[in-house]
């Protein structure tokens, strides 16, 4: 039973070294410099989606360990909260502080954050999380529930640390009225006409992008991760 865990470890462990080491010392500043910032992220992304595959790969092919009971209305948390999850992620790549993951590396960070960073300053860390929650409760194997909760650990742990980075850089007057106009999550700024005349068009152009690859991926989940996502 053990040994037949052996490749589940190996996965998960290459996963998390893969997010961690990079961090350590100036280890990931040094590769930026040798092939530039963005050689160093296309193929820090490309390694990541196959090092992603290769963790769903393991965790199917695990020992089947019940934690709890599968159940029909537990597929319909996926389907209802995976349309939002897109839409978080297609706004949040490219959003405007340097501060969170996907963000703008050369975005100058102001007193007064604007743009999509309005509604939220770490969309895509949000979106993370509310995907591995949402599979989380749709998957009740001992691996998956392993799988899904480290990944939603993920972004509760850089949460934090892209905030406490924006205190250090941006000092701590400074940096209360940054998190002031860039909260967690907000949707205080659809309601102003200002923010509207000016960004809600292309906020939207994102979320349409967003809900159509949701569409596509809904229809591609069996053929690629081997399991219908549909509940029906």
């Amino acid at each position: 039973m053990v040994g037949q865990w052996t490749e589940f470890a190996a996965a998960m462990a290459v996963f998390l070294a893969s997010h961690f080491i990079p961090r350590l010392g100036h280890l990931r500043d040094g590769l930026i410099g040798l092939l530039g910032r963005r050689l160093y992220f296309s193929a820090y992304g490309i390694l990541s989606i196959i090092l992603l595959g290769w963790v769903i790969h393991a965790a199917a092919q695990a020992p089947y360990i019940e934690v709890w009971a599968p159940a029909n209305w537990q597929r319909w948390v996926p389907m209802l909260t995976l349309p939002a999850v897109f839409v978080l992620a297609a706004i949040g790549i490219g959003v405007e502080t340097p501060f969170t993951l996907g963000g703008r590396r050369t975005a100058s960070v102001s007193p007064a954050p604007e743009g999509r960073v309005e509604l939220s300053r770490h969309p895509l860390l949000i979106a993370l999380l509310f995907w591995a929650a949402a599979h989380l409760v749709a998957n009740g194997a001992l691996a998956h529930v392993i799988m899904f909760s480290v990944f939603a650990g993920l972004p509760l742990v850089a949460i934090p640390v892209f905030d406490a980075s924006a205190r250090r850089e941006l000092g701590q007057g400074t940096a209360g009225l940054y998190f002031s106009g860039a909260p967690l999550f907000s949707l205080k700024p659809l309601m102003q006409g200002s923010w509207r005349a000016k960004h809600l068009r292309p906020t939207l152009r994102r979320a349409a992008v967003g809900l159509v690859l949701w569409v596509g991926v809904l229809h591609l989940h069996e053929t690629v991760i081997g399991v219908s996502p549909f509940p029906f």
